[in-house]
């Protein structure tokens, strides 16, 4: 099972105020802010971009650290979710987006438009991938 919600720690910046937040299973993924709300805000826009980029790079998604203490969770927005258990599904398959869409009755580039981490791919289309891949995608709401 793919979670995608990982730890972020807050390190006070003694010269400009504020804290600095880092992503120890993520370490591209660093940004700021004045309060911790605002951190935590900024940092879910910041781990959607980092797991972005790791798609576009066919980089490897890391499994999500447990929690230290002073740590939070913070969780990749739904879509990019989505979107990165797609490429971890296709990736640990093997199956290529030409076969994929064959599966799929479907043309490669709509595929290829289904994996773009930026392209608005609409839920239902998404789970129709991960079940043609032999994945389910399951929602957890805490």
């Amino acid at each position: 099972m793919n979670q995608f919600s990982y730890p972020v720690s807050f390190i006070p910046d003694e010269v400009d105020g504020g804290f600095t937040v880092i992503f120890r299973d993520v370490p591209e993924a660093i940004t700021q802010g004045n309060t911790i709300e605002e951190c935590l805000i900024e940092a879910a826009d910041c781990i959607e971009e980092a797991m972005a980029g790791r798609i576009r790079r066919g980089d490897d998604v890391p499994v999500p650290s447990k929690c230290k203490t002073g740590e939070k969770l913070v969780s990749v927005p739904m879509q990019m979710a989505m979107k990165a258990a797609l490429y971890q599904a296709m990736k640990e398959t093997g199956i290529s987006k030409s076969e994929l869409a064959r599966k799929m009755g479907t043309h490669e580039k709509v595929v290829r438009r289904i994996l773009d981490p930026h392209h608005g791919t609409k839920f239902p289309t998404m789970e129709r991938t991960l079940f043609a891949l032999g994945k389910r995608a399951k929602l957890h709401v805490t």
